[in-house]
């Protein structure tokens, strides 16, 4: 099966899959939720379970077509509703957990509860971005924007694992996966491209098996095989990298802020670590955005 290359594509496949994602969504009370939420019913790739505030006589009314893959569980505060969201996650009634109209502390609490949340002992949150870029070739994935603030050695390596993860589900066989940082000199003046060769001499020993893995790069060298032959580096990745993983959550959001206002990429996004996917978009995202996170989240479980 060939690579998804575009939300476009990516849209299409989910189409023709049998199969519906049920999500559970926390207080679906916003037009930018509830239009996301029809667009993926309409396009037959999922169900949606409703909990929290009932939506006003308007937006239920968007429902009316699918009315048979809507559920609706009415429960009054953020902090009840994000908890029964997370139960049907668990108890196997929900694939997917996704945010409506509440504060993101409210459903990170229960998605982290040590006893009854979606985060495996062990593991560690992230998140990962998918942006469709005008002129380029292919969807670009990033991490971390939302999350980790500065990440450990340890904790980059559960975000190459997850990206690289993601990248399979979109049936691209060899991730191309680049540690980005301004300089492509691995220097002890930058202890982090210490950390990066390590992470790139265990891809070198096959240890990611087909995954390519490569830094520090620089973004435009990791994405532009131009712009790495004028500079003269020699790397595996040959400018056409698939996944960049940012230094810190600054240069990531400032990238992610960047493109969608200079560059006018559209993008969608979904936590990574917890037992199902969650997605998590901002108030700010348009309806466009969270549908397409509905359907990554969708695709990373078929």
């Amino acid at each position: 099966m060939s690579a998804i290359r575009s939300f476009d594509e990516l849209v299409v496949r989910l189409s023709q899959c049998e199969r519906r994602t049920r999500v559970a969504v926390v207080n679906a009370v916003d037009v930018g939720t509830v239009d996301a939420l029809c667009e993926a019913l309409r396009y037959g790739f999922a169900e949606a379970i409703l909990v929290g505030l009932q939506p006003d006589d308007a937006l239920l009314k968007k429902f009316a077509p699918y009315r048979e893959y809507v559920r609706q569980i009415v429960v009054e505060g953020e902090d009840e509703a994000a908890t029964r969201a997370v139960e049907l996650v668990r108890n196997g009634e929900a694939d997917v957990l996704m945010k409506g109209l509440l504060h993101t502390d409210n459903l990170l609490r229960a998605v982290l509860n040590k006893e009854q949340g979606l985060l495996p002992r062990g593991n560690v949150l992230s998140h990962i971005t998918l942006a469709e870029i005008p002129n380029f070739s292919r969807l670009l994935f990033f991490t971390d924007v939302a999350v980790i603030p500065t990440p450990t050695a340890e904790q980059r390596v559960w975000q190459v694992r997850y990206v690289d993860k993601l990248c399979r589900a979109f049936q691209i066989e060899s991730p191309r996966i680049a540690l980005v940082h301004f300089t492509e000199k691995v220097s002890p003046k930058f202890p982090l491209t210490l950390e990066y060769r390590a992470l790139v001499e265990e891809a070198q020993k096959g240890q990611w098996g087909t995954t390519v893995i490569d830094g520090p790069l620089d973004v435009r060298t990791a994405v532009d095989s131009a712009a790495l032959q004028t500079k003269g580096i020699d790397s595996p990745l040959q400018g056409l990298a698939d996944a960049l993983v940012m230094p810190n959550l600054e240069t990531g959001n400032a990238f992610y802020k960047s493109i969608t206002f200079f560059a006018h990429a559209t993008v969608a996004g979904i936590l990574q670590g917890t037992t199902h996917p969650v997605v998590l978009t901002s108030r700010g995202d348009n309806s466009r955005s969270k549908f397409l996170s509905i359907a990554t989240a969708a695709i990373s479980i078929q």
